[in-house]
């Protein structure tokens, strides 16, 4: 977060605070009041599936002035839960996130009051929130939790929740959450800006937002000292009042749905309902015009004026006589930051904290070898820059951060390093990931684009996820014995993003706890298992097996039946929604080859095979191609379905969704084989 300077009016000190901005809560509604329908209450009406619901959501944000400390943002919360299910259980925990610094002024959270409500004895029981459930945890050297555990909540309890959060930093004020992962009876938001501030308004999400502007008349109360003249420290006391207005910003909803989970949708918070506010620029009395707001350029010289981000980018000695003699072996610049990309991975290990700032500084972390991700990859584009290379920093949000909507320093807090070429190539690198490669970023950075910033200003989008399609193929070898038995091989190759993931994800699991995951996973029992470049990164993953199972063949009055694909079928369609309100966000483009050779037993022969398909989605987003074909006493299948956009729009939803019907219903037909 930027921390703001306190702005002072010239000669004024304001001895008393802005009128009429004390605590205060919506007229309808009282903290304690709870009815015992409420609380016997077994489900919502509107959505009987909720595990839980927000009865009454309410916020209250304003500005109030405290003399010498400056202008703060003040917010006033009230939240009145219900718990429907053993799920919804997990509402009675509340995090709340606040700005705590090592240095500078830091944010709180006070006035927290809550109660639980519960049917006992055929009474409703209240029982009072204790200075024993609420904690404070350290998030890390920037932000801290104060976490609140409710008493006595069981299925049915109803919970309210108070409390107050001030601060000092208002670029950005926290945002207006409209929509949650249960449905909201009523939300009640206000939000009051002094003239002196002027924020902007952005809004996301696809539910419709109810927000009425009206203009209130305010005064301040205040006093202030002048100099008598230019010869003499004697100064007079003045006390007058100032009018000024004061935007109110009101948003008053009922019966909000819940935000639907959808298959593949990234983080679900991109599309939830929500009101920001950007401070654009202030004008106080007596002071000059100050603006915040920022365009991309500004952005990208002002991270370069910070020393925990530009100054690192500048700092050579710590290195500059260790780095690989394999540098001195090639002269193309792609297998130099190939180079430099393992050294700085083999040199700083990441201590799985984000960020675009240093945490340690890139000369304590290569000498201790481990840093966050600027440590580590403000490092790797300093190298890169040292052997000459065109290297620039590029700002990520990663998935689980959303993605910032405007110019903003804010919305990012990851960083990877870009290498790029006269021709116009480029390659993105991130050396956080022991198992990345050029191009081949982790999973938690690929969030759609990110910002280049150089320190002239110059600055653009870049693509994040690679050209290279995740790969998985299977080729499938299977003889079925006059039992009925199927012996079998199946090799799989993993590359791309798939070896990347895989690496990850196996590398460190025994080798008897993948066998037993993928017998579950296949059904089938494995004989024999070995993998192949587990660690040479430069290679796909070679998954070998062989395998026997006796569940692949279906007999019907003495015919029988067995899926093509046969354990690698794809049986159900993913998307089952009627409609869509989000894109379809699979992280990357991929790939899948499924090739299937079985022979079948003696004395059988082929009554009926699948017909071949072809499918296509529009645009060129993604293709499927099935083939089933015979050949004496063996049966050929290959199976392609390929994305060629990790981001499929929803207006391309029911294309898709009709895509996979398609592909289901093809892949679970079936061979016959009748005895001859």
């Amino acid at each position: 977060m930027q921390e703001i300077k306190k702005n002072k009016m010239k000669n004024i000190t304001i001895v008393l605070l802005l009128l009429g901005q004390l605590s205060f809560f919506a007229q309808d509604y009282k903290v304690g009041k709870v009815s015992k329908a409420e609380v016997e209450e077994r489900f919502y009406p509107l959505d009987s599936a909720a595990n839980a619901a927000y009865l009454y959501k309410f916020r209250k944000t304003y500005f109030a002035y405290f003399g010498e400390e400056g202008w703060k943002l003040q917010t006033e919360v009230v939240e009145k839960i219900k718990i429907y299910t053993k799920e919804g259980i997990e509402k009675a925990t509340k995090r709340i996130t606040y700005y705590t610094p090592e240095t500078g002024a830091s944010e709180i959270v006070t006035s927290i009051k809550g109660y639980s409500y519960n049917i006992e004895d055929g009474k409703l029981i209240k029982q009072k929130l204790s200075s024993k459930n609420i904690f404070k945890e350290k998030k890390n050297d920037s932000w801290s939790i104060k976490k609140i555990t409710f008493p006595k909540v069981n299925v049915g309890t109803v919970i309210e929740l108070k409390y107050k959060t001030s601060s000092p930093y208002y670029t950005t004020m926290e945002n207006v959450i409209l929509q949650s992962d249960v449905p909201i009876k009523k939300t009640n938001i206000q939000i009051r800006i002094p003239e002196y501030f002027n924020f902007k308004k952005y809004f996301k999400g696809y539910l419709p937002i109810n927000l009425k502007e009206t203009k209130n008349t305010k005064t301040i109360n205040f006093s202030y000292r002048s100099q008598d003249n230019a010869k003499t420290i004697t100064t007079t006391r003045h006390t007058e009042k100032v009018k000024f207005l004061e935007r109110v910003y009101d948003i008053q909803q009922s019966n909000t749905p819940s935000l639907t989970f959808e298959e593949h949708a990234g983080n679900i918070s991109n599309y939830q309902s929500t009101l920001m506010f950007e401070l654009s620029h202030t004008k106080f009395p007596n002071s000059p015009l100050r603006y915040y707001a920022r365009s991309w350029e500004d952005v990208s010289k002002k991270i370069h004026e910070y020393p925990s981000f530009g100054a690192e980018l500048n700092k050579t000695n710590y290195y500059k006589n260790h780095l690989p003699a394999d540098l001195q072996k090639t002269n193309n610049e792609f297998e130099k930051a190939a180079i430099l990309l393992q050294f700085v991975k083999s040199k700083v290990q990441w201590n799985k904290n984000g960020s675009k700032y240093t945490q340690f500084g890139v000369k304590k972390a290569y000498k201790e070898g481990v840093g966050n991700v600027a440590d580590i990859n403000l490092m790797l584009i300093s190298m890169l820059r040292y052997v000459g290379l065109n290297a620039n920093p590029v700002l990520v949000s990663t998935r689980a951060n959303g993605i910032p909507l405007y110019p903003t320093l804010d919305g990012f807090n990851y960083v990877i390093a870009m290498l790029e070429s006269a021709n116009g190539k480029y390659v993105l690198l991130d050396a956080t990931e022991p198992y990345s490669l050029p191009n081949i970023l982790p999973l938690r950075a690929l969030n759609w684009n990110g910002r280049k910033v150089t320190k002239d200003g110059t600055s653009s989008w870049v693509k994040l996820s690679t050209s290279k399609h995740a790969l998985e193929e299977n080729l499938v070898i299977v003889k079925i014995s006059n039992d009925l038995t199927a012996e079998g091989l199946i090799r799989t190759k993993f590359d791309n993003l798939n070896a990347l993931a895989y690496r990850k994800t196996n590398n460190h699991v025994s080798e008897e706890n993948l066998i037993a995951e993928l017998e579950d996973t296949y059904k089938f029992e494995i004989e024999d298992y070995n993998i192949l470049n587990k660690k040479v990164l430069g290679k796909p993953i070679v998954r070998n097996v062989k395998f026997i199972s006796e569940d692949l063949i279906e007999v019907i009055n003495g015919k029988l039946y067995i899926e093509p694909m046969l354990f690698l079928t794809k049986q159900t369609n993913p998307f089952k929604l009627e409609e869509r309100l989000f894109p379809v966000d699979f992280t990357r483009t991929w790939k899948d080859v499924n090739k299937v050779t079985i022979q079948i037993p003696e004395g059988y022969g082929i009554e009926s095979i699948p017909e071949s398909i072809a499918i296509d989605l529009p645009d060129n987003l993604g293709i499927f191609r099935y083939q089933v074909t015979q050949g004496g006493n063996k049966i050929k299948s290959v199976s392609i379905l390929e994305f060629n956009s990790s981001i499929i729009n929803q207006e391309y939803y029911t294309s898709l969704k009709g895509f996979y019907e398609k592909i289901v219903k093809k892949e679970i037909e079936k061979i016959v084989l009748v005895k001859e």
